[in-house]
């Protein structure tokens, strides 16, 4: 839990340095992605190329699906914030439990709680809060609502297939693979669309870079690691305290204001947070015992 605090603190800065950028969304991802994949490489060849022969078809195959479905998240997702603000954005590309709930009963046959049922439809609730407000305020906000719950749709597939592989094999040499996947289809995706490989702006290498080390390489690599310890809807809930980060830097960065609607909706997402996490009997009692 520890590890996934600090890649949620990682992961906060990632929309700053996304709106930071002055580029197209699959620039910004490439980069994003290929100087994740070169800082990790001479650990990579160094110390884990060998553990390559412990991935078997299933291995390859979800890894690859799962590097897939990240380069379209962050597409998206980066996407999404030229239309609407970093908070509705992070708010609801990290909505991830309404996916992974759905998912991981459907995939893995974990049972669905009382508990868990509930507090997603609460957190869904205020993300329709949320929207409802962007969509008053412009139809372009609301468009990049859209856009952010796609993302968060890929985002929670890409950590279902992982988790299935992690369970198997290291986390360097799993993640070099899905990285390197991402990578390449993000090419892929800046070819047919004709987006430039090149910036104009110096200070955007340094965006990228940024990108690369904080929120990849601190932030999705924890996760990684840690879903081998814990399940996706652990990892998921708690990745929903990003939003709080990334709204504090986006009010002082970039001086964005919140509206009621944006105030009210993350208030009711965190309630859903915390009816899920939170063990009421245990609270109670110790709430008990000390007072």
């Amino acid at each position: 839990m520890l590890v996934i605090f600090i890649g949620v603190i990682s992961v906060s800065a990632s929309a700053i340095f996304v709106k930071l950028a002055d580029a197209e969304s699959g620039t910004i991802a490439f980069y994003r992605m290929l100087f994740s994949v070169l800082i990790m490489l001479p650990m990579f060849l160094l110390k884990h190329v060998g553990e390559l022969k412990l991935f078997n078809r299933r291995d390859w195959l979800f890894s690859t699906i799962a590097g897939v479905l990240l380069a379209f998240h962050f597409i998206l997702w980066f996407e999404s914030l030229l239309y609407t603000s970093v908070a509705s954005s992070t708010v609801l590309v990290t909505l991830q439990p309404l996916f992974a709930i759905v998912g991981t009963y459907f995939f893995f046959k974990e049972k669905l709680s009382v508990k868990g049922i509930v507090a997603m439809l609460v957190a869904v609730f205020g993300s329709v809060i949320i929207s409802w407000g962007d969509f008053q305020v412009g139809g372009k906000a609301f468009y990049g609502d859209v856009l952010a719950l796609v993302a968060c749709a890929f985002i929670t597939g890409y950590m279902l297939f992982g988790q299935e592989v992690r369970k198997r094999v290291g986390l360097t040499s799993y993640t070099m693979i899905v990285y390197s996947v991402s990578a390449i289809t993000l090419a892929i995706y800046m070819l047919i669309k004709g987006e430039s490989f090149t910036t104009n702006e110096p200070m955007n290498w340094l965006w990228f870079a940024l990108l690369a080390i904080v929120p990849n390489l601190l932030g999705h690599s924890l996760f990684n690691w840690a879903i081998k310890y814990v399940s996706t809807n652990t990892t998921s809930i708690m990745i929903l305290f990003e939003p709080i980060g990334a709204t504090i830097l986006a009010y002082y960065i970039f001086n964005e204001q919140l509206v009621f609607t944006q105030y009210v909706g993350g208030a009711v997402v965190i309630l859903g947070i915390l009816l899920y996490v939170t063990d009421f009997k245990s609270f109670l009692k110790l709430f008990q015992k000390n007072y």
